[in-house]
């Protein structure tokens, strides 16, 4: 398959760029600073781009089988930027024929019971609020869009850390995941292994997922 990725050089993004070339995919990696990724893999292309200017890349993303995005509103300090974008992808990559969209999302916005959202616990941590919000309204944004794109949108459990790929995980809705002892947790690398799943499955369209141990 040929991937559009957005967001290569963050954290979890590295870890699906890493994914992807693993699994022999083309990766057309769409990046603010080129100088931040290793560029001699033979199926990793590098394009200069911002999301946010559409001229930057579309004529890269063009052909792609499917696009993750794997953004943060923290890089930004705007936490309008994701609904932003996501609404940009959302316009954007159906106009150039693009079929998929596959957006790293946030775990704030999935229930812990019915109504009640993980970032609505006092407990929160504030340094995460915006950017749980930002995720929430992204969201948001794609269940509000007419746009025909098959988006999916895929919360990690509460907890994603570094840690063993052992490709195992489960896969649930927009209720928060726990373990048999309560925790909710998943390895930066088996998220990524789900998210690639997905797309090449080419399943959980148009909807929220979340993906736990």
């Amino acid at each position: 398959m040929h991937i559009a990725l957005f967001g290569a050089t963050g954290h979890i993004g590295h870890a699906i760029l890493a994914e992807a070339l693993a699994r022999g995919h083309d990766v057309t990696a769409i990046v603010r600073d080129p100088g931040r990724l290793d560029t001699r893999h033979d199926k990793l292309h590098v394009v200069t781009g911002d999301v946010a200017d559409p001229q930057t890349w579309l004529a890269a993303v063009r052909g792609s089988d499917a696009v993750v995005a794997s953004l943060s509103a923290r890089r930004d300090g705007n936490p309008d930027s994701l609904p932003g974008n996501a609404r940009i992808l959302l316009d954007q990559l159906s106009a150039a024929g693009v079929p998929r969209l596959v957006w790293v999302g946030g775990a704030g916005s999935l229930e812990t019971a019915p109504g009640v959202r993980v970032l609505d616990d006092p407990n929160f941590p504030a340094a995460w609020k915006l950017e749980a919000e930002a995720q929430g309204r992204a969201l948001e944004t794609f269940r509000a869009s007419a746009s025909p794109l098959a988006w999916t949108y895929i919360s990690p459990a509460a907890l994603i850390e570094d840690g063993e790929r052992t490709g195992h995980y489960r896969i649930g809705g927009d209720q928060l995941l726990a373990d048999a002892s309560g925790v909710s947790r998943i390895s930066v690398a088996d998220y990524a292994a789900a998210l690639l799943d997905r797309v090449e499955k080419g399943d959980a369209t148009r909807r929220r997922i979340t993906v736990a141990y």
